[in-house]
């Protein structure tokens, strides 16, 4: 047995090499570690790898030897994915070569264009990240229950595809199966869609007065948080799935030229009725997205809580819940403009709603309903 093989609890033995240090790659050898694999780093950038190193991601490639790796984890920016994972299968001819790009129709046709040898190859996704990039932002438990796409090709060994499904186990992600074409589908409108609306939205408030910006609430900051991503990484995203997207805007294109014909005209007859369809349209998309921990879409009530704006209240507010016997589905917090207070909204089950209120009336809180 090699001395580069696991112990641990885990699907994988190792060793993994992981090429790429980034935020996802470096949290995969921190995951992986955690569990007693062990993984061995590359990345073009020096500093990258040594800042992955020092946090405990991984040991240099270097130190792997002739030692023949179970699995490549190619971590690379989607511009690149194709010819990293290319040599890597060249330079790797035992091992399962994976990547985690978030595109994946455009990388197994290039390789496919490049003759690789696709049996030893399945493209990945895991829906994971941070609004902090670098390894210095990685975290073990970055992928624990969250979702991570397995995209086997058509020529993809069934040994191959297991020991993918192992990676994000092992990592404590909850794996679903797409054909590449599926997977870059749905992403166009769950993941680039929303970037991209969010964006639009955000550069429209480059201009605005700080006085009507101070106006502004959590609706606001909801919808545009996803606005300070990456430039650089999402020109690679769009561009990769660049098909997929346009076809979806096409359809966003509609409605908007709807409602600008509506608004332009808003005592128009019918012009109220289309209006009303429009949010109820949105109500009813709304309403289809899964709900707590993937199950079915759940209604709640939400209430609000004033706290002061001082260390401690938060967490007093939600342990006296707990005494209530009262568990918290939801939570958001607000500051109000100008009053050294903050707002917790709380969402709770329907028929725990006025008993809440009630309770924590009584208890002294200042609740909003």
């Amino acid at each position: 047995m090699s001395a580069f093989r696991s112990h641990g609890r885990g699907h994988l033995n190792g060793p993994v090499v992981v090429i790429g240090t980034g935020l996802l790659g470096a949290s995969i050898g921190l995951g992986l570690r955690g569990r007693g694999v062990p993984v061995f780093l590359s990345d073009p950038s020096p500093t990258n790898q040594a800042v992955a190193v020092d946090i405990g991601a991984g040991q240099p490639l270097d130190q792997l030897g002739d030692e023949a790796p179970e699995l490549v984890v190619v971590a690379a920016p989607p511009d690149v994915t194709a010819d990293v994972v290319a040599r890597a299968l060249a330079d790797y001819p035992d091992s399962v070569v994976v990547d985690i790009a978030s595109v994946k129709a455009a990388i197994l046709a290039e390789l496919g264009g490049r003759g690789a040898d696709l049996a030893r190859y399945v493209g990945t996704h895991p829906m994971a990240g941070r609004e902090k990039s670098g390894p210095v932002a990685a975290r073990g438990e970055l992928f624990t229950s969250m979702p991570w796409v397995v995209c086997p090709g058509p020529e993809s060994s069934a040994a191959a595809v297991q020991t993918a499904r192992s990676l994000a186990t092992d990592l404590g992600a909850v794996v679903s199966q797409f054909t590449a074409d599926e997977h870059d589908e749905a992403v166009a409108l769950v993941s680039h869609l929303p970037q991209i609306m969010s964006s639009l939205l955000a550069s429209r408030l480059q201009g605005t007065p700080l006085h009507a910006l101070s106006l502004a609430g959590n609706g606001l900051r909801d919808v545009t948080r996803i606005a300070a991503s990456d430039p650089t990484l999402w020109v690679q995203i769009l561009g990769g799935n660049a098909g997929k997207v346009v076809e979806i805007l096409y359809g966003v294109r509609e409605d908007l030229n709807r409602l600008i014909g509506t608004l332009e005209e808003p005592l128009a007859p019918g012009a109220r009725l289309d209006l009303a369809q429009l949010i109820s349209e949105g109500n009813a998309g709304q309403a289809r997205i899964p709900g707590k921990h993937g199950g079915p879409p759940q209604a709640y009530s939400w209430l609000t809580v004033l706290v002061d704006d001082r260390p401690g209240q938060i967490a007093q507010l939600l342990t006296e819940i707990g005494e209530i016997g009262v568990n918290v589905e939801d939570l958001r917090l607000d500051h109000s403009s100008g009053q050294n207070v903050g707002m917790v909204e709380l969402s709770v089950l329907p028929n725990k709603h006025d008993h809440l209120i009630e309770a924590l009336n009584d208890r002294g809180w200042r609740v909003l309903q």
